[in-house]
């Protein structure tokens, strides 16, 4: 076959031979580079990654397109696989109260947080909430995230979460960025359920989850488990009744308490487990051995100003698969940008940049099921890549705040062209 799409003399960086399990241990941060490069792409395939000038000519002809990326990274997309991307009202007035010493959970106990998000999300219609998340998948766009999984959450009735979710699928089929869905009808208690938990953890039960799995709507349910929001015995019930109903399991663990969540996810052999600040180094063993994902979201650490961190050294010890991701979301982290979000890995959890590639990349993948497809710049694999005018892979958790993508190509087809976006 010859190339539709020539990639020509570029820096390709990317992470190989890792599309069936994760990188881990030692392992995380492992790259493939050519100084001077080429990708061949046809049919929406990546047909060859070379260092070999005459051997990449040798696979084009008249009509194949040409992008010279000489003193540019070439990179796969970046898969952002924790986002809470349908939701109407952003948060900004909880700001000051967290200045001011408020926690996370005082203010979800005020009616604020989540609660506060789902009271404007349920009056949005569906008009409004899709063009809300196509503006954003956009700015991810164009940062460089081309796969993205996003959350429900916002609604807490069967009503509003069934239009998250069906929001969240038109997306997908009218934006290039490709949108995994997540169900989390328990993100936090209604209001309208504060004395009756056993009544909602019902609906969610025998209501929810049946429904959102027979129109298809998510791959995956994820359960907010932690104090004030869902225990460990209520969190178990639902993902093993999602994973009977043919959902994956995630899990919000750790978070804010020590609460086991951690230990949870290994138990029902969770996909990922998210957050993590506070699991142990034995719940962290549990992940290993059942092979759950870690995805670390150190923007959120960063902007709810946690003293502890994530233990990043015992998950690379014990052998804990490491992804990360933006978490963006109106309230904890309003972060689009996968670039930025490496650098919160490098400065505030203390990944190298490498790694912070890697967790952002490949390993990502991982954690929403797309391993086989994206992630990497491999023959075979989806063409989801971008370039970046960056000297070095270091440059760009270096370089922080900078959007630095010039092109972005999602499946085969260049959608952001010196920084703007040229699809539809």
């Amino acid at each position: 076959m010859k190339a539709s799409l020539w990639i020509a003399n570029g820096q390709v960086v990317t992470t190989v031979g890792h599309s069936t399990s994760p990188q881990v241990g030692p392992a995380l941060g492992e790259i493939m580079r050519y100084p001077v490069g080429h990708v061949l792409v046809g049919e929406g395939k990546i047909l060859l990654v070379t260092d070999n000038y005459a051997e990449a000519k040798a696979r084009c002809d008249a009509q194949t397109e040409v992008v010279d990326a000489t003193d540019r990274l070439v990179l796969p997309g970046y898969v952002d696989c924790h986002t809470h991307l349908s939701f109407a009202g952003w948060r900004d007035h909880e700001l000051p109260l967290r200045l001011a010493g408020r926690s996370y959970l005082d203010i979800l106990a005020t009616g604020g947080g989540i609660i506060s998000t789902v009271q404007k999300t349920r009056a949005a219609s569906p008009s409004d909430l899709l063009a809300t998340v196509l503006a954003t998948l956009d700015i991810m766009l164009l940062h460089g995230t081309t796969t993205v999984e996003a959350k429900s959450g916002y609604g807490l009735n069967l009503e509003t979460e069934l239009k998250q979710l069906r929001v969240l699928r038109e997306a997908g089929t009218r934006h290039p960025v490709e949108v995994v869905r997540t169900f989390m009808g328990a993100h936090a208690l209604p209001p309208e359920y504060k004395n009756a938990r056993e009544e909602y953890i019902a609906i969610i039960l025998d209501q929810m989850l049946p429904q959102v799995a027979a129109e298809g709507l998510a791959e995956f349910c994820d359960c907010f488990c932690e104090n004030k929001a869902f225990t460990i015995d209520e969190c178990r019930s639902i993902l093993l009744r999602a994973k009977a109903l043919g959902l994956g399991a995630k899990v919000h663990a750790d978070e804010i308490t020590p609460l086991g969540g951690a230990l949870l996810a290994a138990e029902v052999k969770a996909v990922s487990a998210e957050h993590l600040i506070h699991a142990d180094r034995e719940h962290l063993r549990a992940m290993a051995e059942a092979r759950v994902v870690a995805i670390l979201l150190p923007a959120t650490s960063f902007i709810l100003q946690t003293a502890k961190r994530a233990d990043v050294k015992s998950m690379l010890e014990l052998g804990v698969a490491i992804a990360i991701a933006t978490d963006y979301n109106p309230g904890t982290s309003p972060l689009p940008n996968m670039q930025l979000l490496q650098s919160f890995a490098c400065f505030h959890y203390g990944l190298t940049p490498a790694q912070a590639f890697a967790a952002s990349t490949i390993n990502a993948a991982h954690a929403i099921g797309r391993a086989k497809d994206v992630g990497s710049l491999e023959v075979g694999k989806q063409a989801d890549i971008i370039i970046q005018k960056a000297p070095t892979l270091d440059f760009v958790p270096y370089h922080l705040g900078v959007n630095l993508v010039d092109t972005a190509i999602k499946s085969g087809k260049i959608v952001v062209n010196k920084g703007g976006c040229m699809y539809g």
